[in-house]
């Protein structure tokens, strides 16, 4: 399907809204019916069209058959958050006693559910290095019922070998889990390597303007109609109209700014490179990244995520590069229109910092669209003040 008329036609009936160029937001909880034969079928199977907005609404409906296509899958569902989307697909494939394997240091609300929600229940999670494939084979149990990825993560970006774990896991019956936030869909799709389920933290690339929250999850029909009528409905994590109708707004210009992204990361990575109080700057697209090849395999482009690892003995020398930041602000998350910076050691209480401890020098930047030599010049001066 070609992606010029996933991003600006497909679900779009024009007819059915006075012919506008842009959806509506159908700002409704309720829908009516004709018939008492109508409202039963939609009683007996909500999934099917429009009975009430915390499951199905128009607007949503059309942000979710882009979402679907853009991933290759079959269906889609639209969370209020990247977590919601974690909590129900991982909650969806589990049952009392299940093991889960996981890639060491996934998202920290998935770490989360992992080792505190998901125990109370007897389920157990092994963390692996996901890079090799003989990790995952080792940590396979006769009661595993899940693997979950995350390629790359967000912080120093490891990889995983996608289609070799998804043919493992479904050589043994296993379901598989991604999450694709790094990339976007634009730039991989998992689905097309095997994956069952692939998950977004649309807040990111998706709504590209820092002003709304979201999550995505894709798959079979078959899987996302069951979540949909368990977890899905049972948490009440859906999206509102107005959130489905920014990211709608969003997708238009998906393509182009995730072009523009990378390109300036593309510069920014290569001037990082060249300065001598930096160490090491991670991005998968690298040449010198240790994963490159698979990287270039499996992605299509390398987004606007790097991480620099600062030459400091101190904190202070890592806190004073980030506050002298004009142009950069210090913030979490990513995907949107501004850059930002996210050391590491704010993560942790400042007596924990320790110089030879690689991880605590670290700062993740976010490229923005904001010209690259103008990012340049805001590095090269907090660089300075170290």
């Amino acid at each position: 399907m070609d992606l010029s008329f996933i991003l600006n036609e497909l679900g779009e009936d024009r007819e059915q809204y006075f012919n506008a160029v842009a959806p509506p937001i159908v700002q409704s909880s309720n829908f009516a019916f004709d018939s008492v034969s109508d409202m039963r079928n939609l009683l007996l199977d909500e999934y099917k069209g429009f009975l009430y907005s915390r499951g199905n609404n128009p607007t949503v409906a059309i942000l979710q058959k882009k979402l679907a296509a853009l991933d290759g899958a079959e269906a889609a569902l639209v969370f209020g958050s990247g977590a919601a989307a974690i909590f129900a697909s991982v909650l969806s494939q589990v049952k009392q006693g299940d093991h889960i394997v996981s890639v060491r240091d996934p998202y920290s609300w998935a770490k989360r559910m992992f080792d505190v929600i998901l125990p109370r229940f007897g389920v157990t999670t092994t963390y692996i290095d996901g890079t090799r494939i003989e990790n995952f084979e080792a940590a396979l149990q006769p009661d595993t019922a899940l693997i979950y990825l995350e390629s790359p993560n967000s912080f120093t970006y490891e990889l995983q070998d996608i289609e070799a774990v998804a043919k493992l896991a479904k050589s043994r019956g296993i379901v598989t889990i991604i999450d694709n936030s790094y990339c976007s869909p634009i730039y991989q799709q998992p689905i097309k390597m095997g994956i069952d389920l692939s998950l977004q933290s649309a807040t990111k690339y998706i709504g590209g303007h820092s002003d709304t929250v979201a999550g995505v999850l894709t798959g079979s029909s078959a899987l996302i109609s069951k979540i949909f009528a368990s977890e899905f409905m049972n948490i009440g994590s859906g999206i509102a109209p107005f959130n489905a109708w920014l990211l709608l707004r969003g997708l238009r210009t998906l393509p182009i700014r995730l072009q523009r992204i990378t390109e300036s990361t593309k510069v920014l990575v290569d001037w990082l490179k060249a300065q001598s109080n930096i160490e090491r700057v991670f991005y998968p697209l690298d040449p010198e990244f240790e994963q490159y090849e698979l990287a270039k395999r499996q992605m299509q482009g390398g987004c606007g995520l790097i991480t620099i690892q600062l030459k400091a003995d101190k904190l202070e020398q890592v806190e004073r590069f980030c506050d002298s930041l004009q142009h950069f602000l210090m913030a979490v998350s990513w995907g949107g229109h501004e850059s930002l910076a996210f050391p590491a050691c704010a993560a942790m209480p400042a007596e924990d910092f320790s110089a030879d401890e690689p991880k605590h020098r670290m700062v993740r930047m976010y490229i923005g669209l904001e010209d690259p030599g103008y990012l340049i010049k805001d590095l090269e001066q907090a660089l300075g003040k170290m």
